[in-house]
Formats: C-alpha cells, structure tokens, sequence
C-alpha cells in the first residue's frame, strides 16, 4: 500500500501475532478446570526498551480479554519490516474496524455521513471477505487494509476458542492509525470500534456461561486497559466505541443513512456459528438473536436467510441460547437487575455505570421481544 506505520506499531503487531499464536497452541481441555490456562509468553520486539515497565500491565490485559493467566516478557531482536520504495501518507483522519458485521456497518455509515475520511481495518475470514470490500466502497473508503494472520500451529491441534483475535484485529488498526497524514503531523487519530452496548459488556446471561460464552472483545475495561497501553508507548491513538450506550436495535434506528442501511444491512454477517453452517446464519445463537431482536425492535424488515428460521417450531437443545436469554429475564424479575449483572460493570474505565445499566435493561427488553414474538419461553 506504500505506507509507513510507526516501529512500535509493528511491535504491538508482533505482540499481537505472539498471543495469537500462544492462544491456539495452548489447549484449553488440558488445563485443571478445563478452561483456564497458564500461558508464559515472550515477544520479540525492535526496541525492548520502549515496553520496560508494561510487562504486568498487558499479562493483566491479556488476561481479562481471554480469562487465562499469563506471564509476558519482552526481548529484543525483532527486525521491522521494510520500508516501501515509494511512501505515502494516508489522507485518513480516522481508523475504523470493518468486519462485515452489521455493527460495524452502522459504524462506517455514519462516520461517512459525518464527513469522515475512513480508513477501513479488515480482519479477513471466510464468507465475510466480500461484504467488507462491498461495505468499504459504499463508504466512499479513502484506504482499506484487508488481512489475516494466518497464524497456524502445525506442531499441535489448534485451541479453538480464540479469545487473542481481537488484540490483533485492533493492533492492525493502530497500524493504520500511524499512517496517516493527521497522526505524523503530531495529532491524536481516533480507532473506532464499532459494537454494540449489550454484545460489549457481554454479560453471562446465566451463571453457566461466564466462561465460554462471554467474549470480552469490546468491553470498556480491556479497552480502558489496552488504551493504557498505547499510551504509555506514546502511540498517539484513541480507541473509541461511540454505540457503548446504545442497543442494536437504537444503533439500527439512529444510523444517519437509513437507505443505505436498509440496502446492505441484510448482507452484513452476525452469526457466531456462521462457517459451521456453510455461511448461513443459524438464527439461535446469542449474537442471531440479538441481531434478529434488534430488527424487530427498530421495526426493520428482516429477509436473512436463518438455518432456523420459525424459533417457534423448535425446542430443548435446539434452542440452548434463547433458554438461557429466558432465564435471565426471569432472574432479573425475581431478582432484580443488579443482581443478574453481577460486577460486569466493575472496572476503574466505567465511569458512565448508570447509563451502561439502563442500556443493559433495554437490551434485554429487545430480546424479550424476540422470545414474545415466536412464543420462545
């Protein structure tokens, strides 16, 4: 693409890529409680000295993004990529993740309409690689950096949890971010992660799921952490969630182009089971749900293509999720509200705790209306 990122970016791509690589080597079903593990973890770095002192800062970040202990040492020893024969700067003033879901293309809508010069981040996977292209032009996209790790583990079966992924998909937007014009003339570029309030808090909908079923890929307090971390290598990046208040059925009612939205919107990928369905969304899982909730709450026409379609035609183990969304609905009758989050909201980067609840509340009134609306108990 012709452009120069900063040398510590390319550092926090190789922390990136280490925890990656560390995340699928190290399997899950071997540790003593089946989940958590214990993970020692050195980076090659060009230039050590720039990460004395944040050894124990990104452990704790690590370990909160994927609920394992680790250890991280820094070496150094890394040689930086090289420089392009010709370089240019890019004429972006902002970074945005583009992953073909339908969060992200909210997100790029409205920086469009805000006048925005976006520079789209993908993070390609299969079935999602041609929405990101297609969102990006919609877009009007100054720059699109499309990639993948491709990080493989042939001396073991692969982890297939993967929690380390969205420290890589952000450090790529970093990456971009210290490309552009506004980052070398001294300013502060804004990363913009683009998700909904309800999915980035995460909360476990029942006790049982507090583990595996709750990703922390958006949450404020990793991303509190990871901005910590950025700062303290004085990478002059700002990450930002501007939905971190709203619902997925408020993101869908506000976005700022409702005829774009309603022409693409359909196309855009939610499903957490979206590959082992041959690219289908199988419409009960947690992340179906919300975006089928969110539809019906914003009053949107919804013509996706779900493996199971009629929810209301199914029952028992077919419809796991959408019990567990039951139950804690209940939980929150029975017991109130605070009890059911827990200390989801607990962390020195939440300030705005009140508004975080109340969007945590309506949220979960939006998927009461999925389960009313198929007569799901």
């Amino acid at each position: 693409m012709g452009l120069a990122p900063s040398p510590v970016a390319w550092d926090l791509v190789s922390l990136a890529l280490s925890a990656v690589a560390a995340d699928l080597t190290v399997r899950r079903d071997t540790s003593v409680d089946g989940w958590t593990r214990e993970i020692e973890l050195e980076v090659a770095v060009s230039d050590p000295s720039q990460w004395d002192g944040l050894s124990a800062q990104t452990a704790s970040t690590l370990a909160f993004l994927t609920t394992d202990r680790w250890s991280v040492t820094f070496v150094g020893g890394a040689d930086l990529p090289s420089a392009p024969k010709k370089t240019r700067v890019s004429t972006a003033d902002a970074a945005v993740l583009l992953s073909g879901g339908l969060d992200s293309l909210v997100g790029v809508i409205d920086l469009h309409r805000s006048g925005s010069n976006i520079f789209a981040v993908s993070h390609t996977v299969r079935g999602d690689q041609a929405n990101q292209v297609q969102f990006a032009k919609k877009v009007s996209a100054v720059d699109h950096l499309r990639v993948n790790h491709n990080v493989s583990t042939p001396w073991a079966a692969s982890e297939k949890s993967q929690r380390a992924r969205s420290l890589l998909f952000l450090a790529f937007a970093v990456l971009a971010a210290t490309t552009t014009q506004r980052y070398a003339d001294g300013e502060v570029v804004p990363v913009y992660i683009c998700e909904n309030g309800f999915i980035a808090i995460n909360p476990a909908l029942t006790a049982a799921r507090i583990g595996s079923l709750s990703t922390r890929t958006a949450h404020p307090h990793y991303l509190g952490e990871l901005q910590g971390i950025l700062d303290a290598l004085g990478l002059r990046v700002e990450l930002r969630n501007p939905y971190a208040e709203k619902t997925k059925g408020q993101m869908i009612l506000d976005c700022a182009d409702q005829e774009l939205l309603a022409e693409l919107a359909i196309e855009s990928t939610s499903c957490g089971r979206y590959q082992r369905y041959g690219l289908e969304h199988c419409g009960r899982c947690v992340p179906c749900s919300v975006r089928r909730a969110a539809f019906l709450a914003a009053g949107f026409r919804d013509t996706t293509s779900y493996r199971y379609h009629d929810l209301g035609a199914y029952s028992g183990a077919a419809l796991e999720d959408l019990h567990a969304i039951a139950r804690a609905r209940i939980q929150v009758q029975d017991h109130g509200l605070d009890r059911w989050i827990g200390n989801a909201l607990i962390s020195p980067h939440i300030q705005n705790t009140e508004a975080l609840r109340a969007m945590l509340e309506r949220a979960l009134d939006e998927l009461g209306g999925l389960l009313n609306h198929y007569g799901v108990a």
